[in-house]
């Protein structure tokens, strides 16, 4: 405990410890379902605090944990220095260039605003409040990622904090193997301070969100893979069933379209020969209105979510999809994946040749609830053709590194991690070691 209390001798930021108020609501993770033990909580005034921080754990064999602001929470902190990082807010957007320099607490949302006015992008996912550097750290999924790929293939550098407190700059020339871990492999390795990112050209958008009842699922999950089969890579298109508490079922199409309005709309023509729907947001917008389209929380809640890739949507996965009423969940969402995402990657994941990705989501509202969420959860994958493989920033508390990366990637990244922080000063929502 003297260790801990010795935390305010070096730490410019904010200290909390356990008694202390504040303490429970400083240590909570995003989804309010995790319970999240540590032995205390330092919010970071900058880098140099990192560091400072982390040479006073490196000296009295402490541990961290690294949340900007929880998102990803496993659950698996108990013993850990929680170290918050949000107050590291830098963002410098460099547009002749087209790169980007993004503190660990930047959100995707202030990323995409500051791009916006340059007709720029980074590669933001459907909620504008994750950190970037976060969503990087596990590969990351985009709304522009069958154009570009994972988050991660467009980091170009990292600023990190290592084991022995010594502030770096990897590149892949200067640290390759660190800066492969650090594209998708997760918190493992060290403390990222900032990120480089390169930019993409976003000189027009269209997007947005057709909704219908959903005794119409099977036709519009029809018009889903007609569009999807031969969308290009500038299109995305995501399906929802959708079950809010006191509303009738839904099923919702979200689209993004990296190009003309007009081409979109001939892309999407199978949508508008469906009957008329209860409403249609589609419209030119700005790469800073993105997450307007599906309008996730932007507060902590509680959640359980289970994700799997599916290797096909055919008739019979089709059938298994609208079979049955998806409640108790209160989501469902099928995202297209493919274009960039299957081709090759230098990062953990590699490439995400699985075609779809299927999110389910419901509310823990009570222990049965609880139960008949994960029940529903368990049916739906076992009647699914699924891989069996999930993306880091996608797996639920209860599923491990393992269920992520390949063997060979797994013990590429556990050799790095033996190199590079061997006394396990580190530890990520899902660590790395065995």
């Amino acid at each position: 405990m003297n260790a801990l209390h010795g935390l305010r001798s070096v730490i410019r930021g904010h200290v909390w410890l356990p008694g202390e108020p504040d303490f429970d609501t400083a240590r909570r993770p995003w989804n309010l379902a995790v319970e999240q033990p540590v032995d205390a909580v330092v919010e970071a005034a900058d880098a140099a605090d990192v560091t400072a921080l982390v040479r006073h754990a490196r000296a009295t064999g402490l541990s961290i944990t690294t949340q900007p602001n929880g998102h990803g929470a496993s659950g698996r902190t108990a013993g850990t220095i929680l170290l918050r990082t949000r107050r590291l807010d830098t963002l410098q957007i460099d547009p002749a260039a087209r790169r980007a320099r993004v503190g660990a607490g930047v959100s995707s949302g202030r990323v995409q605003a500051a791009t916006a006015a340059h007709g720029l992008t980074g590669l933001p996912g459907s909620s504008p409040v994750v950190s970037v550097a976060g969503v990087a750290l596990g590969g990351g999924l985009s709304w522009f990622g069958r154009a570009h790929g994972w988050v991660a293939d467009s980091v170009t550098a990292f600023d990190i904090v290592d084991a022995e407190g010594r502030e770096r700059h990897v590149t892949a020339d200067t640290e390759p193997d660190l800066f492969w871990a650090l594209r998708g492999g997760g918190g493992s390795f060290a403390v990222v301070t900032a990120l480089e990112l390169a930019l993409h050209y976003a000189p027009s958008l269209y997007g947005g969100r057709m909704l219908w009842p959903a005794q119409h699922g099977p036709a519009v999950l029809d018009a889903y893979r007609t569009i999807t089969a031969t969308a290009p890579d500038a299109l995305t298109v995501w399906l929802d069933l959708l079950h809010f508490p006191g509303a009738e079922p839904m099923v919702a199409v979200d689209v993004t379209y990296l190009g003309d309005p007009a081409e979109a709309r001939d892309l999407l023509a199978p949508l508008d020969r469906l009957p008329s729907p209860l409403s249609d947001s589609r419209q030119p917008m700005s790469v800073a209105e993105l997450g307007a389209i599906t309008a996730e929380p932007t507060d902590p809640s509680a959640g359980l979510s289970r994700t799997e890739l599916l290797t096909t949507l055919d008739d019979t996965a089709a059938k298994t999809l609208l079979n049955e009423p998806i409640e108790p969940l209160l989501s469902l969402q099928l995202r297209h994946l493919g274009g960039a995402l299957a081709r090759p990657s230098d990062s953990p994941h590699g490439p995400l040749t699985e075609p779809y990705a299927l999110y389910m989501f419901g509310l823990p509202t009570d222990p049965a609830r609880a139960e008949a969420v994960t029940a529903k959860q368990r049916a739906l994958a076992d009647a699914l053709p699924i891989s069996g493989r999930k993306p880091l920033t996608f797996l639920s508390p209860t599923e491990s590194v393992a269920d992520a990366f390949t063997p060979d990637a797994l013990h590429r990244l556990r050799d790095i991690k033996r190199r590079h922080d061997p006394h396990h000063m580190f530890r990520a929502n899902f660590p790395v070691e065995a």
